[in-house]
């Protein structure tokens, strides 16, 4: 579980305007690095409230030093938060924060550009091949209708529709919450103190997710690296200058990190392309897990009656003391194991038919097949955002467990059978076979010969009947009758 669930941690704050700014306020903010401190909604980042100043109270950080240029644009950007009257998030701050961390560039000094003719070219040639590549190792077809080269600009653009759908029911919840704490005869006189306080609930959404999203931007190489379609569908995304960072270090040519990278990413558009339940089974499942959410309403109301609207940092302080929590419920439970247990599956199965595909071409396939778990095993940045939006993070044995699930079938089943089992939701394994997965192999492959054996047994016990029985089939009939008379 994430130390900040729900993404309530503070992010750095965003430098002032150019270099000017930074000459004002070399470090970065009178919070440091770190961005902790009584800075809750992230003044800093607005225009001329970078001074030290800020770090005690964001609202006396408006009357320091500044032209009246500044102070303008800062109330202005204080006046949008607080009049915010959107869904749970506002997501018009966070596709602007994203979008200001992007142009900041990542801290290797890597700055986002705009994706040249050779490089988008370069992308659907190895997109092209990685699907007729695919066609060898899997029975679902293609999913990708276009191959895109994204600049990170792009990238945030392009998900933030799905992040959207993945954060509101979070967020919604604790916005209901903040409307509860008051009693319901209290409610109508203190309607203003509510608004407001959604209002900086849907902001200090947005500006979390914002700088989340926008640091992801700066290292996913794809638009599937969470395991959940993120991008529009049938658009098989590469991130060119991230997929160079990536393979920087590796050892490897370009050519073959840019390929592997595509196989991956056509595999998951096949998945999600072809299995027409399967991205509503993982948003309704992250949905679920958020129905579980529960808020601390004590600490909620203490807040409240504490809550001075000229010192906001008194909710941000009790936001960060673990006011959201996941319900300890078997319910809950029960919802993140599904939610867990279906992006393992997923990435198990891209997993394994990506290094079907490549082991025999890629010299380098298992050097980079490796270096992808590892980057999960360590809590990559994928896996890192997702804890911090949703309170989740997913475990990696279970996608190893997952990956040998998958290549057992393929070699007890082939291809066929292995993806035929992508047909519905209850028949894929569970997180107990994830366990022990060649006793799920060995299971379903007894379950579905003797289902064979019944079925046949009926249909020649029908005709029998109807040809008004024999020996054998009388003898059936005593016998059952003999065990419903016991019964």
């Amino acid at each position: 579980m994430s130390d900040t669930p729900f993404g309530f941690g503070l992010p750095p704050e965003e430098p002032e305007n150019g270099d000017e700014g930074k000459k004002k306020d070399p470090a970065g903010g009178g919070q440091g690095s770190g961005g902790q401190g009584g800075n809750p909604f992230g003044f800093g980042g607005l225009p001329g409230m970078g001074g030290a100043g800020g770090a005690d109270n964001p609202f006396a950080a408006m009357f320091g030093s500044m032209n009246p240029q500044d102070l303008g644009a800062a109330f202005q950007q204080l006046g949008q938060m607080l009049s915010y009257e959107g869904g749970p998030v506002n997501w018009d701050m966070a596709k602007q924060i994203a979008r200001q961390v992007v142009a900041q560039g990542t801290p290797d000094g890597t700055k986002d550009a705009s994706v040249g003719p050779a490089e988008k070219a370069a992308v659907e040639e190895a997109v092209r091949l990685a699907d007729l590549w695919l066609d060898q190792v899997t029975s679902l077809p293609s999913g990708a209708n276009t191959a895109v080269a994204w600049s990170r600009a792009e990238w945030v653009e392009a998900t933030l529709p799905a992040w959207k759908q993945l954060v509101d029911p979070v967020a919604e919840r604790v916005g209901s919450a903040m409307g509860e704490v008051l009693p319901q005869e209290m409610q109508a006189m203190a309607g203003p103190l509510i608004g407001m306080m959604r209002s900086m609930g849907g902001a200090m959404f947005g500006q979390q997710i914002g700088q989340a999203v926008g640091v992801l931007a700066g290292e996913v190489v794809g638009s599937t690296d969470v395991g959940l379609p993120l991008g529009p569908a049938g658009k098989a995304a590469l991130l060119p200058l991230n997929v160079q960072a990536f393979g920087k270090d590796l050892s490897v040519p370009a050519d073959e990190v840019r390929l592997y990278l595509a196989l991956r990413e056509a595999a998951h558009q096949r998945l999600f392309a072809h299995v027409p339940w399967l991205r509503a089974h993982l948003f309704g499942a992250v949905e679920g897990y958020a129905r579980g959410i529960k808020v601390d309403t004590s600490k909620l109301e203490e807040a409240v009656g504490q809550l001075d609207p000229t010192n906001p940092e008194q909710l941000q302080e009790a936001l960060q003391q673990g006011m959201f929590q996941p319900e300890e419920t078997p319910e809950q439970k029960a919802a993140l194991a599904r939610l867990e247990t279906a992006l393992a599956l997923v990435e198990g199965w891209v997993d394994a038919v990506v290094h079907e595909a490549a082991k025999a071409r890629l010299t380098s396939a298992d050097a980079l097949r490796e270096t992808l778990r590892r980057r999960r095993a360590t809590g990559g940045p994928a896996e890192q955002t997702f804890a911090t939006l949703i309170g989740l993070q997913l475990r990696p044995r279970r996608l190893r467990d997952a990956s040998r699930l998958w290549a057992s079938l393929t070699d007890a089943r082939g291809m066929d059978g292995r993806d035929a089992l992508w047909e519905h939701p209850d028949m894929l394994p569970t997180a107990t076979d994830l366990d022990d997965p060649d006793g799920f192999v060995h299971r379903e492959q007894l379950d579905f010969s003797e289902l064979d054996r019944m079925l046949g047994e009926a249909a020649a016990g029908g005709g029998s009947q109807a040809d008004g029985g024999n020996a054998g089939t009388d003898e059936g009939k005593n016998d059952e009758g003999k065990d419903d008379t016991q019964k």
